[in-house]
């Protein structure tokens, strides 16, 4: 009886002969053994909530790659009819076995339901998802139905925290350029600036786009600045109540010595006394 075929280190770097193909397809892979497959019969998730896949990073890990080989099997599922395989967790390490030279990577087939959100689970325990990243995804569950109190149940965080990322796909371009170029990563920072846009864009473009950090204590002090000038128009556009009734009081005295003229002529006792009732009220506004 022929054994059937052990993959080693260094068949990681050929191509499989009959035999081995032969292996992937009369293997148990529903049980979850670990195997070898082919790169080219594995393909990536579109919905993979990982977008981005920094070439430097991609270098270092497909130099370890080369060193070391893949410690970690890539978990896949059966995708299609054509005995090929999708990316569940491992996308960057496909990528990296790639740019390696490697020819076949170790894999492991899980048959459980597809959880979108345990990917992103798996990706955050490995390599933290970019805030984008991030935010896409939740985007994504919105879509599909799911509210923000479930995304940031399933997600271990607040339904603040849930707001502030999705608020990073709407951004004015200059806090958009300052997120991708990493200057400010924080979806709460980036949160505030963008509502303070709307109301001193040139301050936030200067904060955005200056030398100086983004800290909280510059947001801090934007904030400040911006609710002064608004707290100024409120007090004077609204009146003390006290000098409110001193011009309604002045505007009937007018009214009253209008009156006063057309019935008939005033006499001096009459006269006498509006004019003292107008010191008195002017003595009030003065008080």
């Amino acid at each position: 009886m022929r054994m059937p075929w052990i993959p080693s280190k260094s068949d990681l770097h050929r191509e499989p002969t009959p035999d081995q193909a032969d292996f992937f397809e009369a293997s148990p892979v529903s049980t979850g053994e670990p195997l070898v497959a082919p790169v080219e019969l594995i393909d990536e998730d579109p919905s993979n909530p990982r977008t981005e896949f920094p070439a430097d990073e991609l270098r270092e890990l497909a130099a370890d790659i080369a060193l070391h080989g893949v410690l970690q099997p890539i978990v896949v599922d059966r995708f299609g009819t054509e005995g090929r395989y999708r990316v569940r967790f491992g996308a960057k390490r496909l990528r990296a076995s790639k740019l390696a030279g490697l020819r076949q990577v170790p894999i492991v087939v899980d048959i459980r339901a597809h959880d979108a959100y345990a990917q992103v689970a798996e990706n955050q325990k490995r390599h933290g998802l970019s805030p984008l990243d991030l935010a896409r995804f939740m985007r994504s569950r919105l879509d599909a139905g799911d509210s923000n109190a479930e995304i940031a149940k399933r997600m271990g965080v607040d339904q603040t925290t849930v707001a502030h990322y999705l608020a990073l796909l709407t951004l004015p371009p200059v806090l958009e350029e300052a997120l991708k170029s990493g200057r400010c990563t924080s979806p709460r920072t980036l949160y505030e600036l963008s509502k303070l846009h709307e109301e001193r864009p040139e301050q936030v473009s200067a904060i955005a786009s200056g030398a100086i950090a983004i800290t909280r204590k510059a947001v801090a002090s934007l904030k400040s600045e911006a609710s002064k000038p608004r707290a100024d128009r409120l007090q004077r556009s609204t009146p003390r109540p006290g000098r409110t009734l001193l011009s309604q009081a002045n505007g009937l005295c007018s009214k009253l010595e209008s009156l006063l003229g057309r019935l008939s002529e005033p006499d001096a006792a009459t006269t006498e006394e509006l004019a003292r009732l107008r010191r008195r009220i002017s003595e009030l506004g003065n008080g």
